[in-house]
């Protein structure tokens, strides 16, 4: 059973995911259970992974965030082994290295990441690149039999894949949902700097004060050396 505190924080990574969902990543919890997570990675353009759509779980602990949670994945993927937890410095696997600031979002941020590489750890299958793309052919039927699959997401549970929220954008995506990239703003100006004089006789610039400063000494000698010819 969840504390109040994990309660409460992923009551709050829910709505966040509703909001704004990470490219090529969808979550959500169970209806009767807060700390059971069920997600869809959709396979990223240009990857051995392209139109793939792998279904995973994240079960966290009770004392969420303090503690980190597990992931595995259900769809055969060719990067890991179906229904084996998945090792990943976000999970249970490396406690030290967890950070209580991490989200839903974070971790299968990582993940997409994780699978995008080569490492092999725990939880990790040696595929070739052939058999990952064939997978990912296969992906989405396979995710239609399972029947917690079609519960959890019925709005993909439908005989053609269904985008998600935010399918990224990649060179060759024929998705038009892609996220814009950027546009740089304007530098704002530095301010200009002091006024200066030129000194024409040294080839120097002096602030305008100094040449103030002068003109008021001068002047107070000469009047000196008025009184002093009286």
């Amino acid at each position: 059973m969840a504390t109040k505190v994990a309660q409460k924080r992923l009551q709050k990574e829910y709505l966040s995911m509703q909001k704004s969902p990470p490219p090529f990543i969808w979550a959500c919890p169970e209806e009767k259970n807060i700390l059971d997570w069920h997600f869809i990675i959709r396979g990223p353009p240009d990857s051995p992974y392209e139109g793939g759509e792998y279904h995973g779980l994240i079960w966290f602990p009770s004392d969420y965030p303090f503690k980190p949670p597990d992931v595995k994945l259900f769809t055969p993927s060719g990067r890991f082994d179906p229904g084996h937890k998945i090792c990943m410095s976000m999970t249970s696997y490396h406690p030290s290295t967890w950070n209580a600031a991490w989200s839903v979002a974070t971790i299968l941020t990582g993940l997409l990441s994780f699978m995008l590489s080569d490492e092999i750890t725990a939880g990790a299958a040696k595929t070739t690149v052939e058999q990952k793309k064939a997978l990912a052919k296969q992906s989405h039927a396979f995710n239609l039999n399972n029947k917690k699959f079609r519960e959890i997401f019925p709005t993909y549970a439908t005989p053609e894949m269904t985008d998600l929220p935010d399918m990224g954008k990649a060179p060759g995506s024929s998705s038009t949902k892609g996220v814009s990239a950027p546009q740089p703003t304007p530098e704002t100006p530095p301010p200009p700097p002091p006024p200066v004089v030129v000194n024409h006789a040294h080839g120097r610039w002096i602030p305008s004060w100094r040449w103030i400063v002068a003109v008021v000494v001068l002047a107070i000698v000469g009047r000196l050396s008025t009184f002093a010819g009286l």
